[in-house]
């Protein structure tokens, strides 16, 4: 079973009475339909409903343990804290460094109970669990491989926090948004893009032929822009497309270029969702 050490990751703890209602009122995730041995995505969003920082969470003990990159790490927190007011709740950076990823189908047998179980993955039908620390030294671009395969993004790679909303990640399919539990930082946004179906940028898997060119290369269709590559391994990929447009595409036939290289794209099996392929379906 591949255990891959994720240097670039900072962990938070949130402890105290209050760290419960506090995270909820705030961050996307439901942290009342948390289990106990998992890890949700979440994100703490602007006014706007774009994706301010990003991050996993979990439960340890009475708090929550906060997983994200490092260099979001301390801006996370001082948004957190200035978010904090009077709420009984700790906030303080955790002392490791590093997460480590392991997955396969005896993941939880060797994790001995230790870790949380991945939600985005376990969505795809892969066991994976996170753990705080150094505990395997296995090449990063195995576990990249596996989450390009799987259509799970990463900010900095495949998207640039304060430009995303949670709808073009996927967060409304992979257990890091919730429409049910009220109010938080950006709710009324993204609930209003549920309800009216507008969001048209979605996640989608890429592949070609042949290597496929570097992350930011614009992907097209007839000359017009449909979306940018992100992380890019060999030549499989991920990119966040307008589907509305890449539907339309390839309903006509009409090549879709990474660079100049033609390629193909898939939305997460997954996810449920479909390309559309006309004007009225996209509206509806």
């Amino acid at each position: 079973m591949p255990a891959v050490f994720l240097k670039n990751r900072s962990l938070l703890s949130v402890s105290g009475a209050e760290a419960r209602s506090f995270l909820q009122n705030l961050i996307t995730t439901d942290i009342a339909a948390l289990g106990p041995d998992e890890a949700r995505p979440g994100a703490l969003l602007t006014p706007q409903g774009k994706i301010l920082f990003d991050f996993m969470i979990w439960q340890e003990g009475d708090g929550y343990a906060i997983e994200t990159d490092t260099d979001q790490r301390d801006g996370l927190l001082k948004r957190l804290t200035m978010y904090k007011l009077r709420a009984a709740a700790t906030l303080a950076p955790r002392a490791e460094q590093g997460v480590t990823v392991s997955w396969g189908e005896n993941a939880d047998e060797i994790e001995n109970g230790q870790g949380a179980r991945d939600s985005r993955f376990a969505k795809a039908g892969v066991t994976l669990t996170r753990r705080a620390g150094k505990h395997g030294d296995g090449a990063q671009a195995l576990y990249d491989a596996l989450r390009i395969r799987l259509g799970i993004v990463t900010s900095g790679s495949d998207f640039a926090l304060q430009d995303a909303f949670p709808h073009d990640v996927l967060m409304d399919f992979n257990g890091g948004l919730s429409f049910r539990k009220g109010c938080y930082v950006g709710q009324e946004v993204v609930s209003r893009m549920q309800h009216r179906g507008t969001a048209r940028r979605r996640v989608v898997t890429v592949s070609a032929n042949t290597a496929l060119p570097g992350t930011g290369t614009e992907i097209t269709a007839a000359g017009k822009p449909v979306g940018t590559l992100g992380s890019v391994e060999g030549d499989h990929g991920l990119a966040i497309v307008r589907i509305d447009r890449a539907g339309a595409a390839m309903a006509a036939g009409t090549p879709l270029l990474a660079g100049e290289i033609p390629v193909s794209l898939v939305l997460p099996e997954w996810s449920g969702l479909a390309f559309p392929t006309s004007a009225d379906e996209a509206s509806a």
